[in-house]
């Protein structure tokens, strides 16, 4: 029987899974003559069989079987089981994925239970397992998983400590790098938790690649991002990219951060870099996605969906994806996908931002609160403030919006993003556009090149009536701009001076830069009303109505 069980993981090691569990059910339903040593290899046998269906995405079924190997386990002789531990579980991994290690080992078979429930996104019952496991007895991976679920379950202490453990027994573990910055620990902080002791070669682990101590910079970047420092957080990441050209994760989290901040043309130039590099890749490929929707690159849109479905349609990414390239479409299958996104994974932001804006754009502000809420939750960012601030506005709801904006300004206190958006909750209100306006005045001394604010700022005044004050502050944007959204607001400006033919120019350019541009169509479409002395809020002559009402008369 003992040979029959390596033979299980001599399957196993080579994925033959079904073999496998088929094996292993021969060997538990057997009844050899010693019934002390059967129950051992039975045990160890059912968690070989758990580790199969784990592999086959069974999960349930693993979890019965690991449950049923240590029901045997605690009824084996004390003796007997902790000479046959001792000598099986000196080189295994804990890990259900890889099964060519030592079977019987409580603490592990508590751990493989954990991350099936993970598996199945039962997370308190993912937690109980592994709280199961003493402090001691937990390796790096139980760690890790530990602290996933901490962070899930808004345990956030006990998330820190466990991030904390695993980066003290190794610094490269880079999910609880971003984990503990996200978090709100200092970049001195984690840095200090870097284990020291020298390497086979005499250095220190942290100097192991390069004596630049890249490492400590990517802890420094991702701790600017995630205190909303996003130009300082940029500058390093484009520093580390000096340094390593062709990485495909800097290069992500470098288009990331430029799309967050508005650097479009630079995000698409960097998400396009890294998929020449790596075609395969899908990690923030929804943001790539919602660029493209952006610059309305429909061509591209459709290559990127239809490319990533082929990669590997159950990823998160995929799904938020194909929600931007509906929503043109059909709003409530784009909505479909985006609430598929946080099905799929309940930590993925761009899922929640995305459905904030398409519930915005269905009328729908109260489910929309919710939803940029739940992004904020997990990462608050530009996006989420801005969808807050919309929604509340949508529902007329003024101290809300401005509440929520204010909070932004706290997050980021030096952003003009941040300001301008406090500006944009009094310009909702006829009463406030003072106070409006000084908000966009000083966003655009913290960003001087700040479209969005100048646009803004353009609004006001052509809304109060000084039409040269806005025609001379758009105008210094047109030598360095070639942004669509300016020249329309350039023709709105002219068309209400009723110089029409400056408006026509500039909503032609519109047009060039942006052939989907809805502003600059229906724009167009009423100026050349305009221009034919036509009144362009005249309801549309129904000419076939007309044609119909005379056949009647006729037929009379």
């Amino acid at each position: 029987m003992e040979v029959h069980r390596e033979q299980i993981t001599y399957l196993l090691d080579h994925g033959l899974n079904e073999s496998a569990q088929t094996l292993g059910s021969f060997l538990v339903s057997s009844s050899p003559a010693n019934a002390e040593v059967n129950l051992q290899l039975k045990a160890e046998t059912l968690v070989l069989i758990g580790d199969a269906l784990y592999q086959e995405r069974e999960f349930h079924r693993a979890i019965h079987k690991y449950r049923k190997a240590l029901q045997l386990y605690k009824t084996m002789p004390k003796q007997i089981s902790n000479t046959r531990t001792s000598m099986s579980t000196s080189n295994r991994s804990s890990s259900p994925s890889n099964v060519n290690t030592s079977v019987m080992n409580e603490n592990e078979v508590k751990f493989k239970i954990a991350s099936s429930y993970c598996k199945l996104k039962e997370t308190r019952e993912a937690l109980i397992e592994m709280e199961g496991i003493p402090a001691k007895a937990r390796n790096l991976q139980m760690n890790l998983l530990l602290g996933r679920l901490y962070r899930i379950t808004k345990h956030n202490r006990s998330a820190i400590a466990c991030y904390k453990d695993c980066l003290r027994h190794c610094p490269y573990i880079f999910e609880a790098i971003t984990a503990l910055a996200e978090l709100g620990c200092s970049a001195k902080d984690i840095v200090s938790l870097f284990p020291q002791t020298p390497m086979r070669s005499g250095r220190p682990l942290s100097d192991c690649l390069d004596s630049s101590r890249w490492l400590q910079r990517y802890v420094e970047a991702f701790c600017c991002i995630a205190s909303n420092d996003y130009t300082g957080g940029l500058e390093v990441f484009t520093e580390l990219l000096q340094r390593f050209p062709n990485n495909v994760h800097i290069l992500l989290e470098v288009a990331k951060v430029e799309a967050v901040i508005g650097k479009n043309d630079d995000a698409i130039m960097n998400f396009e870099k890294a998929r020449s590099i790596d075609p395969y890749v899908v990690t923030y490929m929804d943001e790539y996605a919602m660029l493209l929707k952006l610059k309305s690159d429909y061509i591209k849109l459709n290559r990127l969906v239809f490319d990533l479905l082929n990669i590997d349609p159950i990823r998160p990414e995929v799904s938020v994806a194909l929600s931007v390239l509906w929503e043109t479409k059909d709003d409530r299958r784009a909505l479909t996908y985006a609430e598929k996104s946080i099905q799929v994974d309940e930590r993925h932001v761009p899922g929640y931002i995305v459905k904030g804006y398409l519930l915005l754009a269905t009328n729908r502000p109260e489910a929309a609160v919710a939803a940029f809420r739940g992004a904020q939750e997990l990462r608050p960012d530009l996006r989420s403030y801005q969808g807050l601030v919309r929604s509340y506005l949508a529902l007329s709801k003024l101290k809300e919006a401005l509440s929520a904006a204010r909070d932004f300004v706290k997050a980021m206190p030096h952003s003009a993003k941040a300001t301008k958006l406090v500006g944009d909750v009094y310009a909702s209100h006829s009463g406030s556009r003072d106070k409006a306006k000084k908000y966009y005045e000083s966003a655009l001394r913290l960003e001087p090149g700040f479209l969005e604010a100048a646009l803004a700022l353009a609004e006001l005044h052509k809304v109060e009536g000084r039409l040269d004050d806005a025609l001379s502050l758009l105008s210094r944007y047109l030598k360095d701009c070639t942004d669509d959204s300016l020249h329309v607001k350039l023709a709105q400006v002219y068309a209400t001076k009723n110089m029409l033919q400056a408006a026509l120019s500039h909503y032609q350019s519109a047009l060039r830069l942006n052939p989907q541009n809805e502003a600059a169509k229906k724009g167009l479409e009423r100026l050349e009303k305009q221009m034919k002395g036509l009144d362009p809020d005249a309801p549309e002559d129904d000419e076939e109505n007309d044609v119909d009402d005379a056949d009647i008369d006729q037929d009379d």
